[in-house]
């Protein structure tokens, strides 16, 4: 007996145009407002427009906030940066939280221990260099396990981000100023040591250069560089790597050492060039909130400026909507998380269309 046919069946999409693509991700954010607008006017009886502008006002509101919000995306752009290398190659790399941890770490250590005993430029140059090597060691482990013994980069990567943690934890209890605070406090204050140098006077405008040379260094690299076809075909299928000659083992930990170091990089940033100081939440999750941005950007560089633009947007309006109406901040996030819910939502009509049963089909 011939089965029924299915009222609607799922079925793979062609690569749609670029403007076709981008059209469904637009409707998406609209129908997103629309379904935030109802919702804020049933629970709270607010004008959704005034709402939606305080989202521009906690991003756009003043110049300070304009350069924070570019500030905050440039470090969350590095640490997708930094990712999509391993994701390209299917290696899961949930570990950018604890590689820019232990890169904040070694950036802090050298600013304490080394700040009043060697010339400033020397001491950047060595904050720098272990910044970037203590990334690079904190991804270089979970990629020798794997390459070795094919454990699984998704726990054990995971599991680094809590060593890295506790880490910093112990740490900030060692050099706590003052005694008993529980908190480093501001790094060599007074005189300055290790703090990176200001770009044309503008204390935001160093973390904004490097992520646009990083995302331009990356785009070539992944494009157009020998070890980034590498990543690709590794990325593909790992038995056709190995059968055209490919030594996988090296190509993981490389791309590993490279993600690593430059989730180091991002925290030199936040601790020798933002905060000057080092707890064990100075990277406020983006380690994580940067897996979505590579996600929803294609493992593109030039596109996760736009996704991580949207990130940051959005988490900078939450934070105005609680201040501005009086609400607590899980409000803000209710909305933050139905837009993503949305954005990330029709990834799926962008890969597929729903084809309905034809007439006659039984």
């Amino acid at each position: 007996m011939n089965k029924k046919e299915p009222l609607f069946h799922i079925v793979k999409r062609d690569v749609l145009p670029w403007y076709k693509s981008w059209g469904i991700r637009a409707a998406a954010i609209v129908a997103a407002l629309i379904v935030c607008g109802i919702i804020t006017t049933i629970t709270t009886g607010l004008n959704p427009f005034k709402v939606y502008g305080s989202f521009i006002q906690g991003a756009f509101g003043s110049g300070r906030k304009v350069w924070i919000t570019m500030q905050n995306m440039s470090i969350l752009l590095i640490i997708s940066l930094a990712l999509t290398p391993a994701f390209k190659m299917r290696f899961w790399n949930i570990g950018g939280e604890g590689q820019v941890l232990v890169g904040a770490l070694a950036t802090a250590a050298c600013m304490i221990t080394l700040g009043d005993k060697i010339p400033n430029v020397l001491l950047i140059l060595i904050m720098t260099v272990s910044a970037i090597l203590a990334g690079s060691v904190w991804g270089l482990i979970p990629a020798i396990f794997k390459a070795k013994w094919n454990t699984n980069e998704t726990l054990s990567t995971l599991m680094m981000n809590y060593i890295a943690t506790q880490l910093v934890a112990f740490f900030t209890i060692v050099w706590e100023v003052p005694k008993g605070s529980f908190t480093v406090g501001i790094i060599n204050q007074s005189t300055n040591a290790g703090w990176l140098p200001q770009l044309f006077g503008s204390k935001y405008l160093l973390p904004i250069v490097i992520a646009l040379l990083t995302t331009i260094s990356m785009f070539i690299y992944l494009k157009y560089s020998k070890h980034g076809y590498e990543i690709s075909v590794v990325g593909e299928s790992e038995k056709t790597a190995k059968y055209v000659g490919m030594k996988t083992e090296k190509i993981i930990i490389r791309t590993m050492l490279l993600s690593g170091g430059l989730c180091g990089l991002a925290g030199l940033l936040l601790v020798g060039g933002i905060n000057h100081t080092i707890t064990t939440t100075i990277n406020s999750g983006q380690g994580f909130t940067a897996v979505m941005v590579s996600w929803l950007a294609k493992f593109n560089p030039i596109t996760m400026i736009f996704t991580s633009f949207l990130i940051i947007f959005l988490e900078r309006g939450a934070g105005e909507i609680s201040t501005n109406f009086g609400l607590n901040q899980s409000f803000a996030d209710i909305l933050t998380g139905i837009i993503l819910f949305f954005i990330i939502g029709c990834e799926f009509f962008i890969s597929y269309r729903i084809v309905g049963r034809k007439k006659g089909d039984k």
